[in-house]
């Protein structure tokens, strides 16, 4: 009989840690995400990228709720043409996914993209990261 309850006690105690820990997860995935996306652009391509985040993309994405916290690319001057990064707050990662669809479906946006790769694809592989902030980050 005292080994019933000791396993018992033991799965509550399991249970139990579980619950918590995905209470944890719950909190970190509904909150706040950062998306940082990784552009590898076909070569020659990387001005006709930037010509369209400068021209277009922005403003879309800023349309839909999306938050563009920076960009970046290599300092290596080969690496830099190659090579394009971005950091992007959302206010949940349900939000993400509905900005992204909605985006996905602008006019403006299909026409832009099209324009732009009339000459040729620009991107030849995009690397999606989900990140959520510590306590003691700056950006939060």
């Amino acid at each position: 009989m005292a080994r019933a309850w000791l396993l018992v006690l033991a799965l509550g105690v399991v249970v139990g840690g579980m619950a918590t820990v995905h209470a944890e997860e719950k909190k970190v995935m509904g909150g706040k995400v950062f998306e940082l996306r990784t552009y590898y652009v076909h070569p020659g391509r990387m001005p006709a990228l930037e010509k369209r985040f400068t021209d277009h993309t922005i403003a879309l994405l800023t349309k839909y709720g999306m938050k563009l916290s920076g960009f970046w690319k290599p300092t290596d001057p080969a690496k830099s043409e190659e090579v394009l990064v971005y950091l992007v707050e959302h206010a949940s990662r349900e939000a993400a996914d509905k900005s992204w669809a909605e985006f996905r479906k602008d006019p403006e946006w299909i026409a832009a993209r099209d324009a732009s790769e009339k000459d040729g694809k620009i991107v030849n592989k995009v690397e999606v990261q989900w990140w959520a902030a510590t306590p003691y980050s700056t950006i939060k």
